[in-house]
């Protein structure tokens, strides 16, 4: 078994099939979206070459900056929102003795649960006349706080953004659990004996020891953000005018709706450098940031 092991046809073997599911669904159909992003074409005639004028047309296009800017709001939400209740939840939980099986099941199951469903359960919460926020609200005697949180430009976005925050959150606690639990009880005694307890032991032995974890936990809400799509088109659609649009749902409406499968494509080829050259800054930052720290 070791000697088969050892032989590089075998990792050949296993890698192929990898490879092959690899360049089916992600190098092909990415080339394929390149390729046509350089044409006029409506999705039923030959395409017609027409250059860079999707990519001008694009850059020029104000929707198109500000859905970036909502996607970018995403991005914001989370490094300021959701990762600083997710350490705290992971350190709270950590801490408990009896039932942490249970409370790490109970803020896993929104994850496990499909986008088009939370869209759905919310969209009823955040319902102007029968939905759960609106009627907690009234019988809190903060009538003069009801609102059409989904049908407002001003509150519409930020719906959507505890709504998605909601449901990531507990994924996110399990992977800062799984790195708190994985700290070495020696640690937590030496700091013990030094005179440190609660929150000054989690701020200056957990919250370091974890550093890789969060740094991880943020790349995947960039990348996240910025693919951002079902949870926009469930609960809102883009609306109201076109507030809560994102990248990837003005991608969908300019091709399927409106036949502008090129210029689709092209905005398609912008989320891609986009999500990459966020993914570079942030590696940047984080790497300048640790050699600061050391």
């Amino acid at each position: 078994m070791n000697k088969t092991m050892r032989n590089p046809l075998t990792y050949t073997l296993f890698i192929i099939p990898t490879m092959l599911f690899y360049m089916m669904f992600f190098m092909i159909p990415l080339l394929q979206s390149l390729q046509y992003a350089f044409t006029r074409w409506d999705g039923v005639n030959q395409p017609e070459f027409n250059g860079l004028d999707n990519f001008i047309q694009a850059f020029q296009d104000e929707l198109v900056w500000h859905s970036l800017l909502n996607n970018i709001c995403f991005i914001l939400f989370a490094v300021v929102v959701q990762i600083p209740v997710i350490i705290v939840l992971g350190i709270a939980i950590s801490s408990i003795r009896r039932w942490k099986g249970l409370y790490k099941t109970t803020v896993f199951v929104p994850s496990i649960l499909s986008t088009a469903v939370v869209g759905i359960l919310f969209s009823f919460i955040y319902h102007p006349e029968i939905g759960l926020l609106n009627q907690l609200l009234k019988s809190a005697g903060a009538g003069s706080l009801v609102h059409t949180w989904l049908a407002d430009d001003k509150t519409a976005m930020l719906a959507i953004l505890v709504t998605n925050a909601w449901q990531w959150t507990g994924f996110y606690v399990v992977l800062v659990l799984a790195a708190i639990l994985g700290i070495s009880k020696e640690v937590y005694e030496a700091a013990e004996l030094d005179g440190a307890t609660g929150w000054s032991k989690a701020w200056h032995i957990t919250i370091p020891l974890i550093r890789s974890v969060i740094m991880v936990i943020i790349l995947l809400s960039i990348t996240g953000a910025m693919k951002a799509l079902d949870i926009v088109m469930v609960m809102t659609g883009g609306g109201p005018a076109n507030q809560t649009e994102v990248l990837a749902t003005y991608m969908i409406k300019q091709g399927t709706r409106l036949n502008e499968y090129g210029y689709g494509n092209a905005i398609s080829i912008l989320i891609v450098l986009f999500t990459l050259a966020l993914t570079v800054l942030f590696q940047l930052v984080s790497k300048r940031f640790g050699e600061v720290e050391t």
